[in-house]
């Protein structure tokens, strides 16, 4: 699968490629008008020097005698030369030129105005009434070179601009994607029961519409999940009634009847009423635990809840004698979880403990001062393939026991709904068989539960 890019590197690397694509694309058209402007600057250098040259040159030609021939002008110091001339008559004749002058640059005959050859740049201007002509000459490679050191000039800055651009680029882009981190974060932070609307203050205006989507969705979910809720917890409600109505009339027919054919059919009846009773408790405990309502204002102690819990347990249970609970005299942890919810979270891991494990062996219920509940039981050793289906509802693990495989759904619904963490594994920690339930009431990060 490929990993989808995020949309903070997107607008950061599209922003940065703009900017050095604007700013390159603007370096060429200002190469183009150096260039224009350059030719114009060192043209119009052509014809005023052969302006100024020109008088002078007449006045050398005239003053010297005609046999004497062409004269070259002397050098006066070593340096570097841009442009050399030529003073001819109209037929090619040289009279007079620079040290340094290449007749074979110059066209055969003058020529008067600007002109181009491959490699220079000339310029002609007559005196004389045209029998002295005066040809300037300007490589082409020095203002090429010039054009390129201005183009460079220019481009030298990108690279120090680019990187500060991507930096800046991304840090705004980051600033302005705050808010939606924010909505992200609010919104992996929601327990399962917290089905509140998401704050959508701050949202950018392009986002708020997904915002407010999101909140209608939630709106949607929450309607539904109530009205499941309801209906679960109005069933169990309703059959109560009729339940313990039918399992006293059973009892009290199982009081009054001697022959026994009858009297183990009552049992069985009663055994089923006692089942569909203990099923209705279960509803609306799982009703509860979905509905929200787990966390209280101020952190807990559960020391105490844990303590009444397992003596209720043992009270209703005549095979719980076997249960060795362990509670700290102080409990440093902070969890918000409501009291009651605990208590019914607690009750349905030992009962599930008590239910499934070996009778002969205790159940072992421990609470650590860090908050972490461990209940651990004897027994076959539970596979991978069942251990991970056990917390979901009516799973009960291939076991043979009564029950109706919604207590350990109904701990884990709690305990998600507090922001705690239930686990189990098998065999239990330090054994080589059994089942343990662990409760995390303060989740600092994973937790390794390998058996």
């Amino acid at each position: 699968m490929r990993w989808p890019r995020s949309l903070q590197s997107r607008l950061g690397v599209g922003v940065a490629l703009t900017v050095g694509l604007t700013w390159l694309v603007a370096t060429l058209c200002a190469a183009v008008v150096i260039r224009h402007e350059l030719d114009e600057a060192y043209d119009s250098a052509l014809q005023e020097t052969a302006q100024r040259l020109l008088p002078l040159a007449v006045l050398d030609i005239t003053d010297r005698d005609a046999a004497a021939g062409a004269r070259q002008v002397s050098r006066f110091a070593r340096h570097e030369e841009f442009m050399s001339y030529v003073v001819r008559s109209p037929e090619g004749e040289v009279l007079l030129r620079s040290h340094d002058a290449d007749p074979s640059v110059f066209p055969r005959t003058p020529q008067l105005g600007f002109h181009s050859t491959g490699t220079h740049r000339i310029y002609g201007e007559g005196a004389v009434s045209g029998r002295v002509v005066i040809e300037i000459a300007e490589q082409m490679a020095h203002r090429r070179e010039a054009v390129l050191e201005a183009a460079v000039a220019l481009l030298v800055p990108l690279g120090l601009l680019l990187p500060l651009t991507l930096a800046g680029a991304w840090w705004l882009v980051r600033a302005s994607l705050r808010p939606l981190r924010a909505f992200r974060a609010e919104m992996e932070a929601r327990g399962a029961g917290n089905l509140a609307p998401l704050p959508l203050d701050g949202l950018p205006r392009e986002t708020l519409a997904i915002g407010t989507a999101a909140n209608r969705l939630i709106e949607r979910l929450r309607q539904a999940l109530e009205a499941e809720r309801s209906f679960t917890a109005n069933s169990a409600h309703e059959l109560r009634t009729p339940v313990a109505a039918a399992l006293a009339q059973t009892q009290r027919l199982i009081a009054e009847l001697r022959d026994e054919v009858a009297l183990r059919r009552a049992r069985q009846v009663e055994n089923s009423l006692l089942e569909l009773a203990r099923l209705c408790e279960k509803l609306l405990q799982l009703s509860r635990a979905e509905g929200g309502g787990v966390l209280a204002e101020t952190p807990q102690r559960f020391g105490p809840v844990l303590a009444h819990v397992a003596h209720d347990v043992r009270r209703m249970h005549p095979y719980a004698g076997g249960l060795r609970l362990s509670v700290p005299e102080a409990e440093t942890h902070g969890s918000r979880m409501d009291p009651d919810a605990f208590g019914i979270l607690a009750r349905n891991l030992i009962e599930n403990a008590l239910r499934h494990g070996d009778g002969r062996r205790p159940v072992d219920v421990v609470l650590t001062p860090s908050g972490v509940l461990r209940v651990i039981n004897s027994g076959p050793v539970v596979d991978e393939n069942t251990l991970a289906t056990v917390l979901r509802r009516f799973q009960r693990g291939g076991s043979a026991a009564d029950g109706a495989g919604l207590g350990l759904a109904i701990a884990e619904r709690i305990a998600s709904g507090a922001g705690a963490r239930l686990t189990v594994r098998s065999p239990a920690a330090g054994r080589d068989d059994g089942f343990e339930a662990v409760l995390d009431l303060a989740p600092t990060g994973p937790r390794s539960l390998a058996g």
